[in-house]
């Protein structure tokens, strides 16, 4: 009887086994076979993860290949909540390096999440400090960082990227889509602790880099402007400055500067007012610099000529009710003399001449009141009213600078097309775009949008010009060496308060090229409310002839001026 009872036992526990054989078989069975492809996934899902990569973004460098912008790998922080046993003591230890609050780093990872952000594209020193700490939850990754290693230098012209890598202005704003790089997803390998191995596929490629830009700017003469319109602004103890150099025969820019600078490097203390682009949104009342353009339209339409005669009514002439005054009392002067010594009765007269419809069209033609079609984001229009708006005075103000509005790039384009030979240009400032193997995408070529006045007209235009320099108010401009063809402005703004001219507040400019009787540079100089003097003459007009030197020097450019020999003679 025992016999049976430990046979039946064993019987049970064999049976008992093959029942538990039989559950791992199905187990196996259902995990290998069954459900193999959903537990596939799963597995992948754990010991995978899938990042979003972006190709690093374009170089943008000079005319001559220097670079101005370019992007270099940095850290950015994250943490993993769930593995940091004291957010508070990690909060403080981090908070002097990533320059955060403590309570704001605490909250971050008190978050009930598996990674969240602490701080993105650190500077390199807090690199440096990060690599010295190892906190449990904390980590870095590489990512790349737009820098520009000529800080301040063309900040206004390069705009900046934002911290996903976009261009928000300047050349990087408009120029975006050639600029980023290719964006690509990418599944990596991860270890338990979720940090990336390997590539799950080798053979993936990295995404590809955006383009790079060559632009028209030369380094060195931008940086010469630069330092001269800030000590300008600074002495004048102005609100702001502005000036631009273009080549007057392609209509390239050359250099574009606005004081006071900023930083592109060190964008987040600085408000939208600090990095607007002024040389080209800002419109202001050019002043006498017009009267350039209305002496251009009245010598095309032969209402003048230079040695035409015009009564200057010994500085007073009363007109719809107002007065204009001259700060000279002339009496009769040659019409060049007018331009010359910048009679506001003498082109307020000749503007009555040609008339409000001939006006207006050489207005137009000049491309006031409408875009210069540069390549940069944010260009103003400035303000042309249409003659049915124009009142009894209009036509004299205009021609004397009054009641118009101009952008200081529009007016630098009508004065280089007076130095050309009398042809309007679309300035540019990319002349080149390259793919990452550095083949050429796009060449810019210059492009021509209409002849405003004859050549003729231009080269008399000219000769009243270089007597500015030589005989009239704009003397501070000459170069030495060099004939100079310009033109100074002094305007008052408008008291914001009153609607009425401000006796305080002026914008001071001079605009022309150099050299006269062949023209490399053409140039404007705009100096927004200086203190004490105020008239282009003395404030804009000498920051002309400083560039001017330095550039005409730094290009190698031959003086105007004869060469004399001195000849020893000889006793036989």
């Amino acid at each position: 009887m025992a016999g049976s009872f430990s046979r039946g036992r064993r019987y049970a526990l064999l049976l008992l086994l093959l029942c538990g054989f039989g559950v791992v078989l199905f187990r196996l069975v259902t995990l290998q076979v069954l459900r193999a492809d959903e537990l596939s996934v799963k597995a992948d899902r754990q010991h995978q993860k899938t990042v979003s990569l972006e190709g690093a973004r374009g170089t943008i460098v000079d005319r001559h290949g220097k670079i101005l912008a370019v992007n270099v790998e940095v850290q950015s922080v994250f943490g993993v909540p769930s593995e940091v046993d004291n957010p508070l003591k990690t909060a403080r230890q981090l908070s002097p390096i990533l320059h955060m609050k403590t309570d704001e780093l605490e909250k971050k990872l008190r978050q009930n999440r598996n990674f969240v952000w602490l701080a993105r594209k650190l500077e390199p020193e807090q690199g440096h400090q990060l690599d010295r700490v190892s906190l449990d939850g904390v980590g870095v990754v590489m990512e790349g960082r737009r820098f520009y290693p000529k800080g301040p230098l063309l900040a206004h012209v390069l705009g900046f990227s934002g911290m996903d890598g976009e261009g928000l202005e300047g050349v990087e704003h408009r120029y975006e889509s050639y600029l980023h790089g290719e964006k690509q997803k990418m599944v990596l390998q991860v270890d338990g602790l979720r940090r990336a191995v390997f590539p799950k596929e080798m053979t993936e490629r990295s995404p590809t880099p955006g383009h790079s830009l060559t632009l028209t700017i030369d380094e060195v003469i931008q940086y010469i402007v630069e330092r001269e319109l800030e000590d300008a602004v600074v002495r004048a103890r102005a609100k702001s400055g502005t000036m631009i150099v273009l080549d007057p025969k392609t209509g390239a820019v050359l250099a574009m500067a606005v004081s006071p600078r900023f930083d592109p490097n060190a964008m987040s203390a600085l408000s939208p007012d600090r990095w607007r682009n002024r040389a080209l949104t800002d419109a202001y009342e050019p002043g006498s610099t017009m009267k350039v353009m209305m002496a251009a339209a009245a010598i095309e339409e032969r209402i003048v000529r230079p040695n035409t005669m015009v009564f200057g009514e010994y500085g007073r002439m009363a007109i719809a009710n107002t007065v204009i005054h001259d700060h000279e009392r002339l009496g009769w002067v040659s019409f060049a003399q007018v331009i010359q010594k910048s009679s506001n009765i003498g082109a307020a007269k000749t503007g009555m001449a040609l008339g409000e419809q001939r006006l207006y069209r050489y207005l137009q033609s000049f491309g006031f009141g409408q875009r210069t079609e540069i390549d940069l984001p944010g260009e103003g229009v400035g303000l042309v009213r249409s003659p049915k708006d124009w009142g009894r005075r209009s036509v004299a103000s205009i021609s004397m600078g009054q009641e118009i509005g101009v952008t200081p790039l529009q007016m630098a384009s009508a004065i280089a097309a007076i130095a050309n030979g009398g042809v309007l240009m679309k300035p540019y400032v990319v002349s080149e775009i390259r793919d990452a193997n550095g083949h050429i995408l796009k060449q810019v070529t210059p492009q021509a949008k209409r002849q405003v006045i004859s050549s003729e007209t231009a080269r008399s235009i000219t000769k009243i010009l270089e007597g500015v320099v030589t005989d009239g108010t704009g003397a501070k401009a000459a170069i030495p060496g060099f004939r100079v063809a310009g033109k100074t402005g002094t305007a008052q703004k408008i008291d914001s308060r009153t609607g009425a001219y401000s006796p305080s507040q002026y914008v001071a400019s001079f605009t022309g090229y150099v050299p006269a009787e062949s023209p490399q540079l053409a140039m404007i100089v705009v100096i927004d409310e200086p203190q004490g003097d105020r008239l282009g003459g003395t404030i804009a007009a000498p920051v002309f002839s400083r560039v001017g030197e330095q550039a005409l020097g730094y290009l190698g450019v031959p003086s105007s001026a004869p060469v004399t020999l001195a000849m020893l003679s000889q006793k036989p």
